[in-house]
């Protein structure tokens, strides 16, 4: 059976990631970034480049969007809308608000496209080597419809429910990081003050009881010291940290744990690593904790 043509809205870390999985499974994918480096590389990748995000809607019938902020992405799906024939399908993997994904699907839905509220779980390494989950919501027929092209760039999916219901487990999902993040950072800066090689102490511990997945990836930064390139940039972090703060007080939830990680990050922030990895948060630490042995 021919595949179908798919779009994808954003050539950063994971929408890259995704176009060369989907490269590698043998769709033919088109893309655009407003970054004409980007669009390059996408090409270097094997990928078409599109001329605009309405060029992109022509040319396929499922477009993936990776977008890093709300202004862009309503401004993709005023693009994608003016298309000549919009594409069927908009699989909105983002991490943004419910309501600007709210918007940017009724804009799709007067010209007949569906859009998928589908936030990606993992890294950007995990998504270059498929290690990431999709978490979907919203039109479960659109949702079978797009089960191949999710399988060429995911471990794993799940659908979730309604539309939306996507965006809430992912603020689960990172609340959970936030903290994981920093608590792995404690923990090796905590090996360090005692002397231990970090090295050796992330081995044992990563295969132990005390591990986790912030542990296993962002542990080897920690020990080394050096957080670039980043999987996640700290001041796209940020954005995401604003989020889960959002909604945890819309839903009345304490989180107290999250709550105590946000003077780390902020000081990450303040000492000029925006560009940095989230495991930025280990030299704060450091610097904290002074000299270590």
């Amino acid at each position: 059976m021919r595949r179908p043509a798919v779009g994808i809205a954003g050539l950063g870390i994971m929408g890259s990631a995704m176009a060369l999985n989907l490269i590698r499974a043998k769709y033919t994918v088109i893309g655009f970034d407003v970054a004409a480096a980007a669009r390059r590389r996408h090409r270097r990748m094997g990928g078409i480049s599109a001329r605009s995000n309405r060029d992109l809607g022509n040319r396929s019938s499922i477009v993936i969007t990776s977008l890093p902020s709300s202004g862009a992405l309503l401004d993709v799906a005023r693009e994608l809308a003016a298309a000549d024939t919009p594409p069927a399908v908009v699989v909105e993997t983002s991490t943004l608000p419910i309501d600007v994904k709210e918007r940017a699907r009724t804009l799709l839905a007067a010209r007949g496209t569906t859009m998928l509220d589908a936030p990606l779980s993992g890294t950007g390494i995990q998504a270059k080597h498929r290690d990431i989950i999709v978490v979907v919501s919203g039109s479960r027929a659109a949702h079978r419809r797009v089960v191949p092209v999710l399988q060429a760039v995911t471990r794993a999916h799940y659908y979730v429910g309604a539309f939306g219901a996507g965006m809430q487990v992912k603020f689960v999902a990172n609340l959970l990081v936030a903290i994981h993040t920093a608590a792995a950072a404690e923990a090796m800066v905590l090996a360090m003050k005692s002397g231990l090689d970090p090295a050796m102490v992330l081995k044992v511990v990563a295969d132990g009881g005390g591990s986790s997945r912030m542990l296993q990836i962002r542990g080897p930064l920690m020990v080394k010291g050096t957080y670039t390139p980043a999987m996640m940039k700290l001041d796209v972090w940020q954005k995401d940290m604003t989020l889960i703060a959002a909604y945890a007080r819309q839903a009345a939830c304490p989180t107290p744990l999250f709550n105590a990680t946000k003077p780390l990050y902020a000081e990450a922030l303040r000492q000029g690593r925006r560009a940095e990895d989230t495991a930025a948060v280990c030299a704060v630490l450091r610097k904290m904790a002074g000299p270590t042995p």
